[in-house]
């Protein structure tokens, strides 16, 4: 194994100017619970944003390698790996560390990819489509018949939600900013598109759609900007979901609030889902599965970026104005 690598830097937190891409970073190595895997594709995702912002107590420290996914080759493995990772396994894995040539990652997290599935689709399918299968399945199981409410849905997630809820018979109501991202939307199952920033009203329009009712649930990850909407557009007794902040955080929510309706709120955290029973080998299997099969397509945004490239990345991934799922070339 080499001795160091290359990889990109979080240098300080906070702003888009921290990153810093250097040649000399120690490599890992494989060790006791860890394979030591050769990036080939990472993925840029929210959560990298909220880490180089901070939000988590182990984005304190500087020189932090995000990324919280990727695919590569299985270089090195320790004597007590399982007997079916061996090196040379093409595999996809969640973790922390994907803006590096090598991670050395849990077994546990680490999945195998089927020949049929490239690396770019891998890493662009892994961790949103875990989320999203536990989206629907645990944060509220989606029922046949149900109308929902999916914000950003020409998003990574929102596409692979869009699929999704299709196959399940729900009907999809999607949000997207701009013509082109309305049209990918309904490409991709949603029933109705909303553009928000030609339709300011859009709550309003989500009653038209549901002839007064409203949506049974809402998957909002966009927050500040959208949360009074979602409020005004789920049906009483439903449900808000929210998964992210794209647009900032979430106002704080009186209880009262939700009496007006009789309706729950609920923020899930991935990683909860993930580390209770067999959740991350099941829902990634599946997600890999649905992938093969041809029951999700990968949108990919149309610029493959490079080390050098991850300050842009996030710079384009917050500035909302990319389609799909935004993907790092090693």
């Amino acid at each position: 194994m080499p001795a160091t690598m290359k990889a990109s830097l979080l240098a300080k937190i906070g702003g888009l100017e921290g990153f810093k891409v250097s040649d000399q970073v120690p490599c890992p190595v494989a060790s006791k619970g860890f394979v030591l895997v050769k990036n080939i594709v990472a993925s840029v995702n929210y959560v990298d944003v909220y880490f180089r912002q901070g939000h988590y107590p182990s984005a304190k420290t500087s020189d932090l390698i995000l990324g919280q996914e990727a695919a590569g080759i299985i270089e090195d493995i320790p004597e007590d790996a399982p007997s079916d990772l061996k090196i040379g396994d093409r595999v996809v894995w969640l973790w922390q560390g994907g803006y590096a040539q090598y991670t050395a990652v849990p077994f546990s997290q680490v999945t195998k990819i089927p020949a049929s599935v490239s690396d770019e689709d891998a890493a662009g399918v892994f961790l949103t489509g875990i989320t999203a299968l536990a989206l629907t399945t645990d944060a509220h199981p989606v029922q046949s018949g149900e109308t929902v409410l999916v914000h950003a849905a020409a998003g990574g997630l929102g596409l692979l939600l869009c699929q999704l809820l299709r196959d399940r018979g729900a009907t999809v109501i999607g949000t997207a900013g701009g013509p082109e991202k309305c049209k990918l939307a309904l490409k991709f199952g949603a029933s109705h598109v909303i553009d928000y920033r030609k339709d300011h009203e859009w709550a309003t329009k989500v009653h038209e759609l549901t002839d007064g009712k409203g949506v049974d649930v809402v998957y909002d990850g966009v927050g500040k900007d959208t949360c009074d909407g979602s409020f005004a557009a789920v049906k009483a007794f439903g449900k808000i979901v929210f998964i992210g902040n794209a647009s900032g955080p979430i106002p704080p929510i009186p209880v009262e609030k939700l009496a007006v309706k009789n309706i729950s709120v609920m923020r899930p955290a991935l990683k909860n889902y993930i580390t209770a029973g067999d959740r991350m080998a099941r829902y990634g299997k599946e997600a890999l599965d649905r992938l093969a099969s041809g029951k999700w397509v990968v949108q990919k945004h149309d610029r493959l970026y490079s080390l050098e490239d991850v300050e842009q990345a996030h710079r384009d991934l917050e500035n909302r104005g990319t389609v799909g799922k935004l993907l790092i070339k090693i």
